[in-house]
């Protein structure tokens, strides 16, 4: 078993005294695990960390085993991030996140596109965090949990639309809800493309919204929690007052 393919790290450690085992997002194979032989060198370390881009060359005697790829690295990765703590941190989070979510073996194009998209955001600060909501809503519908946020659930109105119904994932209008509003998650203005604009919280409350659903659908059936690099991230952002 041989093939091709573009993809992100998502993470790598240390198998024997010079080797590792990384796992792979790739465009058209889905997330996908390797042995990568000097993978522990130092020539190799700073394109094994998570979020760097690479070309992959996969090969395996037989498609249940573990098999072997060779890794070439595709622009400058993580280590463009180095000077932004905060960005390096959202570059981990991304990677952990969808580490967790995704099978493996399984393709899932759009989650390699989401995160792409995702790591060019990185180089405008006040824009990423939005982005990384809306990449976290992406793999929620990748793995066929999409939010609807169309129209309200109740009534069928696409106006003023402010709550998500914790159970069904449906946008609720203004009136619809008011009577069941402790029940209900906010939505941030921003996940709605005829709307969009940042509002005060409005990243808090999308962080709050798609991890409702990680952790409902994805996260919870496996019995995993969502991961420490995302709860990391959300203090980081408190803390510089970006949430």
């Amino acid at each position: 078993m041989e093939w091709e393919d573009e993809a992100y790290v998502l993470s790598a450690r240390a198998h024997g005294e010079t080797g590792a085992i990384v796992d792979l997002l790739t465009e058209r194979h889905g997330r996908w695990a390797a042995h990568v032989a000097g993978g522990a060198s130092r020539r190799m370390k700073p394109f094994l960390q998570a979020g760097s881009r690479v070309l992959v060359g996969y090969h395996a005697r037989v498609p249940d085993q573990l098999g072997s790829a060779r890794l070439e690295p595709v622009g400058e990765g993580a280590s463009a991030l180095f000077d932004d703590p905060l960005a390096l941190a959202g570059l981990a989070a991304a990677a952990a996140v969808a580490a967790g979510a995704l099978p493996e073996r399984e393709p899932h194009p759009g989650a390699f596109h989401a995160f792409e998209a995702l790591t060019a955001a990185f180089a405008l600060p006040e824009v990423w965090p939005a982005v990384f909501v809306r990449f976290e809503a992406g793999l929620l519908e990748e793995l066929g949990f999409g939010l609807d946020l169309s129209r309200c659930a109740a009534t069928g109105a696409v106006d003023d639309l402010v709550w998500v119904s914790p159970r069904t994932g449906r946008a609720v209008s203004r009136q619809a809800g008011e009577p069941y509003a402790d029940r209900l998650l906010p939505l941030p203005r921003f996940l709605l493309s005829s709307q969009g604009g940042l509002g005060e919280g409005d990243i808090r409350t999308g962080f709050d919204l798609t991890g409702h659903f990680l952790e409902q659908f994805v996260f919870g059936p496996l019995n995993r929690p969502l991961p420490p690099a995302r709860v990391w991230l959300i203090e980081k952002l408190a803390e510089a007052e970006r949430l």
